[in-house]
This record gives C-alpha cells, sequence and structure tokens, in this order.
C-alpha cells in the first residue's frame, strides 16, 4: 500500500455545523423562467411554523417581501430566506433555474 491510498480529506461541511444545520423535509422541483409557476410570482406566504428558502441554480431572481416592503436579487451561492407567514413573491430576471426548500426551523439554524 502506498501512502496515496488515504488521500482524501475531510471537507469543511463536515465539522459540528454540519451535523446542527437544518435538512429541508420537503423541496419543490427545479423551476424556470417557463415553468415558475404563477403562484409563486404573486404574494403568497408559507404556513405557521414553515420556513422557506430559495436556492438559485442558474441567472437571477428578485424576491420581493410585501411587508415590509424589501426587494433583494438572488443569485447561485446567494439564497433567499422566507420566514413563516412572510407575504413575499419572486420575479425572474431573465433564464433562471430555482428551488424552493422547506424547513419546520429556521434552515440557518
Amino acid at each position: 500500500m502506498n501512502g496515496r491510498s488515504h488521500s482524501q480529506t475531510s471537507q469543511p461541511t463536515d465539522g459540528p455545523d454540519a451535523a446542527s444545520a437544518p435538512a429541508p423535509y420537503r423541496s419543490t422541483p427545479v423551476f424556470d423562467a417557463a415553468t415558475l409557476p404563477a403562484a409563486l410570482r404573486a404574494d403568497h406566504s408559507l404556513k405557521a411554523g414553515t420556513w422557506g428558502q430559495i436556492q438559485v441554480l442558474e441567472g437571477e431572481v428578485r424576491l420581493t417581501y410585501s411587508d415590509p416592503h424589501m426587494t433583494t436579487v438572488l443569485k447561485p451561492g446567494t439564497p433567499g430566506r422566507i420566514g413563516p407567514q412572510q407575504v413575499h413573491f419572486v420575479e425572474p430576471l431573465g433564464p433562471m433555474k430555482m428551488r424552493v426548500e422547506f424547513y419546520d426551523r429556521p434552515p440557518d439554524g
């Protein structure tokens, strides 16, 4: 056996934070600008006790919170967090791919 057989190293996601980070209990399919449902493009909210996290896989999406009014642009690596009963909607900014993950506690711990 040479020394190379044990060359794999632990990734940062193997640390203690990874074990405590909540996993989504459900995710939507991946939507693109053509398949994004009209219901997500209009004001809507999540039920009490449910958090959402919008994951943009390609392109950009505008996330607008209705109360208080705030807008942010999401892109790969910049997810958008939605709290329980927080009214919001999304708008594609050109070609994009995204999905929504649902959690029973805040996705960032």
